[in-house]
């Protein structure tokens, strides 16, 4: 297995295959697939052998966008507290709503399937999602489950979680505008980005199993760990992470440049990965633009010169582009609830 391509932690994929959240021939198939890599799920467990995503679309080979959606959820109702391998821990220990949502950050030492964008406002937490399977369909998978799995283990460790919503870029499964946490507003289509909105009087809410010197001393090997993780990110992974970081509008011959490699090496690197730069900067800027409004804690011509734009209609015109609406139509009409 390639160490960089996006996976499952191995105790989620096993609970997984003997909940009642897989119909019984997609459990055959999958088991069919070990067999073909030489595993089984008492390995997995043992040697912490994660799942490649890409056994979802072998088992799946039909997915798209409602049927991701749907095992998305389905799979997340399976989601516990031991689930998440070394998150686990903490997860259980948190003292706060906030302290939980914290862990996010950790999320590379159990998958690299997805990536969260934290936006702290005075308003509260807004989480973005961004998928990085390469694959449209499977990106809405996983990001449905993680949304869903926080929202469902927030449940678990405070309470009520009505205050939370979970909006996902894409538009909603037909058999799905009568669900409960549709009709109620809690989960949510057609957004701009996928993202978790998580208000501030929410974060404080308190854990019923605060423990907080195992949560501190959780957190010291959590970072310890990061420090140590091995294994190289995809490349186009890589060059997201330096546009997302950086306050310019980069070129890809600044990137190039910057990664010792010209131009159209980074060009061809990132075709054999299905991608190109233009996308990865346009999703980069798109997610920050998005969480940066939701904030409403800058102004717009702020948000425009953070991201590297020099004139305000250049960054309209292309907000616009993204999202079919202008910035300040876009605060307008999705105000913090």
């Amino acid at each position: 297995m390639n160490v960089v391509e996006p996976c499952v932690p191995p105790l989620a994929f096993v609970q997984l295959l003997a909940s009642q959240a897989l119909e019984g021939d997609a459990v055959a198939h999958f088991r069919r697939v070990m067999d073909g890599e030489g595993v089984d799920e008492a390995t997995m467990v043992e040697r912490e052998v994660q799942a490649p995503l890409r056994w979802f679309r072998e088992v799946y080979p039909a997915l798209d966008a409602d049927q991701a959606t749907h095992l998305g959820l389905a799979c997340a109702t399976q989601a516990q507290l031991t689930t998440f391998g070394p998150l686990s821990l903490p997860l259980v220990s948190a003292g706060s709503v906030a302290d939980i949502v914290e862990l996010l950050t950790y999320l590379p030492l159990i998958s690299t399937a997805l990536s969260p964008q934290l936006h702290h406002s005075d308003h509260g937490l807004t989480v973005g999602f961004t998928g990085h399977t390469g694959d449209a369909d499977l990106d809405r998978l996983v990001i449905t489950y993680c949304g869903s799995a926080l929202v469902r283990l927030l449940k678990m460790l405070v309470g009520d979680m009505s205050t939370v919503t979970l909006q996902l870029g894409w538009p909603a499964p037909a058999d799905l505008v009568g669900h409960p946490d549709v009709l109620t507003g809690q989960l949510a289509f057609d957004a701009p980005i996928s993202f978790l909105r998580i208000p501030a009087e929410t974060l404080t809410e308190v854990c019923r199993f605060s423990d907080p010197i195992a949560y501190r001393h959780a957190i010291a090997e959590l970072e310890k760990a990061l420090e140590r993780r091995s294994g190289p990110l995809s490349f186009s992974r890589t060059v997201r992470l330096l546009l997302d970081e950086s306050n310019d509008l980069r070129s890809s011959r600044s990137v190039a440049a910057e990664l010792s490699m010209s131009a159209s090496t980074l060009k061809r690197r990132l075709a054999q990965e299905g991608t190109t730069f233009r996308e990865l900067r346009e999703s980069s800027l798109r997610e920050r633009a998005v969480l940066r409004l939701l904030g409403r804690t800058s102004t717009v011509s702020e948000i425009a010169s953070d991201l590297g734009y020099s004139d305000l209609t250049n960054f309209s015109h292309a907000f616009k582009r993204w999202t079919g609406e202008s910035p300040s139509q876009f605060q307008h009409t999705r105000g913090v609830r």
